[in-house]
């Protein structure tokens, strides 16, 4: 796990109010970003992948709230057909970025290393398949100048359960919560088992795990912006 990227907020009780004055400056340079990314015909791909409730999605939405909408994609898979199923990878490659886009992605192909073995969603040939080609398959991306970050959050139990309870009773929250999330969350140690093992076998220095703890909402929404502004600005 040598080359997991575990990053610490700098934003530790951040208020309110400082927070959409940090969001808003992120937000400027993630546009200069973007922009240089038109200019100069790059291609990004940013991935966040995580538990139930992690905030992937939200996370996302602040990322391209004043992005040139032309110029981006989100991207977030439903159920794979049988046919996706067995040619897992060329599912992803249909949506990798064109010149000068950036592609985010809500959950990737490490659902296949996550969810899918822990569900019972894939054979264990498909699992170990997958482990054991998806970084030659990254780095083939990245030889076609892909430029990928790979963003982790993790949500420890006791958050996860309180933002599970939160959708259960906002009337507007409501249809986030499957019942695929309440099974998943009595596999909760079996995840453990199949995260462990992601981070320690699919990280490399070309294409590291970015881990982010995102218990809190508004200080891991911060921290991922600032690591990509960091990368990229």
């Amino acid at each position: 796990m040598k080359a997991v990227r575990r990053i610490q907020t700098p934003y530790t009780d951040i208020n309110l109010h400082d927070y959409w004055i940090e969001k808003k400056r992120l937000q400027f340079e993630l546009l200069r970003i973007q922009q240089n990314v038109v200019d100069k015909g790059r291609k990004v791909v940013i991935t966040l992948d995580g538990r139930d409730a992690a905030g992937k999605g939200a996370t996302i939405k602040r990322f391209v709230e004043n992005l040139m909408p032309k110029n981006y994609r989100v991207v977030e898979l439903g159920i794979p057909t049988r046919k996706e199923s067995k040619r897992w990878f060329l599912r992803y490659e249909k949506h990798m970025p064109k010149p000068g886009e950036i592609v985010f992605f809500d959950r990737s192909w490490y659902n296949r290393a996550l969810i899918e073995p822990t569900m019972g969603y894939c054979t264990k040939a498909q699992y170990k398949y997958f482990m054991s080609k998806v970084l030659d398959w990254e780095h083939k991306l990245l030889d076609q100048q892909i430029e990928l970050v790979k963003f982790y959050l993790s949500v420890d139990s006791k958050t996860q359960l309180i933002r599970f309870n939160d959708r259960i009773n906002d009337p507007f929250k409501y249809w986030k919560l499957s019942p695929t999330d309440l099974q998943a969350r009595k596999k909760w140690d079996t995840f453990t088992k199949y995260k462990e093992q992601m981070l320690a076998h699919t990280s490399s220095e070309r294409s590291p795990w970015v881990t982010v703890n995102s218990n809190s909402k508004i200080e891991s929404r911060l921290t991922c912006m600032l690591h990509v502004v960091r990368l990229f600005g």
